[in-house]
């Protein structure tokens, strides 16, 4: 290799580096990301499936599916929202937002919508293995909260 192409190689190297490396990392979805199964508090049952996306940079997350129990009346309508999701359809409606990523698999800063009490917290969510996550609604402070196990979905 001649002194001048080492010169630029030796330069250029790190830069292309971080490129690759951003790169590979970029193209690797977060373990956050995916369909997750939320268990209701009160029945221990499946109630519902959120699609969990990356959007610019933030995670979100859309109901897909809902688990009515039997002799229960389905929740269809966010009749207690009182944002401008009021009195719109659950399925297909974000109840995660604004999510910052502060490591792999764990988000925090975020907002959480309750569509059974319409109540908004925020959120902040962890999962270690991409299988199973942990989901801590709050007001203020973590502390003040309470923390749901949803279990990701095999697609």
């Amino acid at each position: 290799m001649h002194s001048k192409n080492k010169k630029y190689f030796i330069a250029y190297f790190p830069a292309f580096f971080c490129l690759m490396i951003g790169n590979i990392h970029a193209q690797t979805p977060d373990p956050a990301v995916g369909v997750w199964k939320t268990i209701s508090d009160k029945t221990n049952a499946p109630s519902s499936f959120i699609k969990i996306e990356e959007v610019n940079g933030a995670l979100e997350g859309t109901v897909i599916k809902t688990f009515p129990q039997p002799n229960e009346t389905p929740l269809v309508y966010c009749t207690l929202c009182k944002d401008t999701r009021k009195d719109k359809p659950i399925i297909g409606m974000k109840i995660l937002s604004e999510l910052k990523r502060y490591k792999p698999g764990y988000w925090s800063d975020g907002k959480i919508l309750d569509p059974e009490e319409g109540e908004i917290y925020q959120v902040k969510i962890g999962t270690e293995d991409g299988k199973k996550m942990e989901v801590r609604g709050y007001i203020g402070v973590p502390l003040l909260g309470r923390t749901q196990v949803w279990y990701k979905v095999d697609q």
